[in-house]
């Protein structure tokens, strides 16, 4: 056996919170339009793009178009690239980390041989990587399952203005992340294609290429989720968070959050900076009870762990179903989930593949608990907010965070948590 030293972050909570807080912009919006930009020739210009992982390796394919590609752990960037290598000139090899290797994709490289492209797997059928050479695509008609990952719809929909025969998509069986299609579609006709759904399954994608625009990115509602929790489980009537940069009525499925939240008391109320005209969301906690909670999360699976950890905190027994994509992610997130609360001394049930549950039942909690994070940005942020029900919990790998919200642990500390640098220690084989 030998011991092996980890990086950790042990997080302690402030007195009180009165804060404001420059949130990420949107990386998924940010993704949509970097493709389309490039697309449409390159010189759309783009403001406030993010600066998260996920953003820059997609940034980077597109600048410098090596002959390989490393996307490491992000699943859009794999997903996009490989439709737009598909028209684009050149041949690509697209590949990743160990578990970018294990996440499939043959729906998308069915779906983009069926148009035409011409792709081979690298090393196993129907996973990463990808070598992909370049084609002159028609388009036309194709179908494709909703069921496993919206990424391969949305990729499909980006490249199909450029298509001479534009586009007829037809989704079959379920749709899960209903709003990241719609998303890609208000995307792509913020740049002049004309896409619309034309029934419940079907999009038509008409050959209208992209226009250049000058485009700006809106701040990220996934990344406003962890600060509602930190307010919902600190429970004081006198604190405040402002998040710059969110837009009322936007087009991020995740801004669902602002309504989930206020059945925990957490309130949000917009206003505008009168310096700079930007909008900014003010969250304050009102005393509220919520004994239980059933919600369907297939069209906002990125926020579900930040309601898992929350409810059990709060001792908010729930229901939550539409989780089967999580198992396909950065890690298992379902089973992850499990094993980590556990730590903090919450039992959760895993009925069937699709859904969690916590009834009450509660286990020995670890005196001083670390979270594993497993490589995965949204097991880091949620188990550190919850550190006014956990004060000192500790959070391994924390840089995990840059995959979407790089300034995260700088954000907390002008909240006023107290981060402390440590090392966690484990033995392997």
């Amino acid at each position: 056996m030998r011991n092996t030293e980890k990086n950790a972050f042990s997080v302690f909570p402030p007195q009180a919170i009165d804060a404001t807080i420059s949130l990420p912009a949107s990386k998924s919006i940010s993704n949509r339009a970097l493709i389309i930009a490039a697309l449409s020739g390159g010189h759309s210009e783009l403001e406030n793009i993010s600066e998260c992982d996920d953003t820059q390796v997609i940034l980077d394919a597109l600048s410098n178009t090596p002959p390989t590609v490393d996307i490491h752990a992000s699943g859009t960037a794999m997903r996009f690239l490989t439709a737009y290598f598909a028209i684009a000139g050149g041949t690509h090899v697209l590949t990743g980390t160990d578990r970018m290797k294990q996440r499939p994709i043959a729906p998308l490289v069915d779906a983009l041989r069926h148009l035409g492209a011409d792709i081979e797997y690298v090393e196993n059928e129907g996973y990463p990587p990808l070598r992909i050479t370049g084609q002159k695509l028609r388009g036309g008609y194709v179908e494709i399952v909703g069921n496993v990952s919206s990424q391969y719809i949305s990729a499909l929909l980006l490249i199909a203005p450029m298509l001479p025969d534009g586009l007829e998509l037809r989704i079959k069986d379920s749709i899960i992340s209903r709003p990241y299609i719609d998303l890609t579609l208000d995307v792509m006709r913020d740049f002049g294609a004309v896409a619309n759904w034309t029934s419940a399954t079907d999009i038509k994608v008409e050959p209208q290429p992209y226009k250049q625009q000058h485009f700006v990115v809106e701040s990220d509602w996934s990344a406003a989720s962890y600060w509602y929790e930190m307010l919902a489980l600190a429970k004081d009537t006198d604190a405040e968070i402002r998040l710059r940069g969110l837009v009322d009525g936007s087009r991020q499925g995740d801004s669902a959050v602002r309504y989930l939240f206020s059945m925990f008391g957490v309130k949000t109320t917009f206003g505008k900076d009168d310096a700079t005209g930007e909008t900014i969301v003010a969250i304050k906690y009102h005393q509220r009870t919520l004994p239980r909670l059933d919600y369907d999360f297939t069209n906002q699976p990125d926020i579900a762990q930040t309601f898992v950890v929350v409810c059990c905190l709060a001792n908010i027994r729930f229901s939550f179903s539409g989780l089967s994509t999580l198992r396909i992610k950065e890690t298992d997130r379902l089973q992850a989930l499990q094993q980590e609360m556990r730590r903090l001394g919450y039992v959760i049930d895993m009925p069937d593949g699709n859904s969690l549950t916590w009834n009450g039942e509660r286990c020995e909690p670890e005196e001083h608990p670390t979270i594993r994070t497993y490589n995965d940005h949204r097991m880091a942020m949620p188990f550190a907010a919850a550190a006014y029900a956990v004060p000192g919990i500790t959070i391994e790998d924390p840089e995990v965070v840059g995959k979407s919200y790089p300034q995260f642990w700088n954000d907390m500390k002008t909240a006023g948590y107290n981060i402390d640098e440590t090392t966690t220690e484990h033995s392997q084989p």
